[in-house]
């Protein structure tokens, strides 16, 4: 008979290869590729907390990469059923479908939330952006959040973390509560949590 330990390792799926992949990814497509690493465990943590684990609508993830913030997403009482994950990159999007079978994942572009949740109807609870938002045009963000509000419900939060120093949505928006975190040393690159809130 297997020693108990053994029979953890083997029911925890293999992580070891993730780095590889996000650097393999990043080498290939670096203006679509958030970071050259997974998410910390550290700052997973710290976008998880900002999800109310007892809402009832789903919960969306943009560009989940390999999981790290679903994990923890998961590990704050989110149930896997109610998660849609969003990614681009197909490799991921399998790796995804192997790892979160109770989960919605689908392959498409988060820049085009009306047309990649098409089949979405009921009104999210939350949205956790993981994309480099900073690569791209400040109009091209402001589309982004609008697009995620509404596909949420009234005061949902939208969810973003970033490397830069900046907030990557600026923070005094007309109509937009706007929260952050302590900057996440315990990440490589440190990041900071932006939360924006309609109304």
């Amino acid at each position: 008979m297997a020693p108990q330990s053994t029979v953890r390792a083997l029911k925890k799926p293999l992580r070891l290869d993730d780095e590889v992949r996000f650097l393999r990814s990043w080498i290939e497509k670096p203006l679509h590729m958030g970071a050259v690493m997974p998410s910390s465990k550290a700052l997973a943590r710290t976008v998880a907390r900002y999800v109310d684990p007892h809402s009832d609508g789903p919960v969306i993830e943009l560009g989940p990469g390999t999981g790290a913030i679903t994990d923890a997403l998961i590990a704050h009482g989110v149930a896997e059923k109610r998660l849609v994950l969003v990614e681009f990159d197909p490799g991921f999007c399998a790796l995804l479908r192997e790892r979160y079978p109770q989960a919605t994942v689908i392959q498409g572009d988060a820049y085009s939330l009306d047309l990649t949740l098409a089949e979405l109807k009921e009104p999210a609870a939350a949205m956790v952006s993981g994309l480099p938002l900073v690569t791209k045009p400040m109009l091209v963000r402001l589309k982004l959040m609008r697009d995620a509000f509404l596909k949420m419900e009234a005061g949902a939060p939208f969810i973003q973390f970033t490397y830069s120093v900046a907030p990557p949505i600026p923070k005094s928006l007309p109509g937009i509560r706007t929260q952050a975190s302590e900057r996440v040393w315990m990440n490589l690159p440190p990041a900071r949590v932006w939360v924006y809130r309609k109304g």
